[in-house]
């Protein structure tokens, strides 16, 4: 998933985070992060390529927002592993139930 290796660069996803506040400048997000300019719209052009955020020119400046389809594709790759864990642990939980029955009747068997 495209997504996630781009996200997986701290500084990219610290940009991200900000944006999730709302749409910013790369001047702005520079100015927050204490990066320099050329290195934010080097990470700003690598989360375009990859549909994270979008720019909106307006006069001189670019105004970058997040999209939010890929983290609703992102969402729903995790929910698909967390439906499988969650039915695991119901079945671990299912199979310690059981057999901790059947200590307590061994258990019995053995007081009797």
């Amino acid at each position: 998933m495209k997504v996630i290796n781009v996200l997986a660069e701290p500084k990219r996803m610290l940009i991200v985070e900000l944006l999730r506040q709302g749409p910013l400048s790369v001047g702005e997000i520079a100015e927050q992060l204490g990066l320099n300019q050329p290195q934010v719209s080097k990470h700003l052009k690598v989360l375009g390529d990859a549909g994270i955020v979008e720019v909106q020119p307006i006069t001189n400046r670019r105004i970058y927002k997040l999209r939010p389809e890929p983290f609703q594709e992102l969402n729903t790759w995790v929910e698909s592993y967390l439906k499988i864990w969650n039915e695991r642990f119901d079945n671990l939980d299912d199979y310690l139930l059981k057999m901790q029955g059947k200590e307590s009747i061994s258990e019995d068997k053995k007081t009797e």
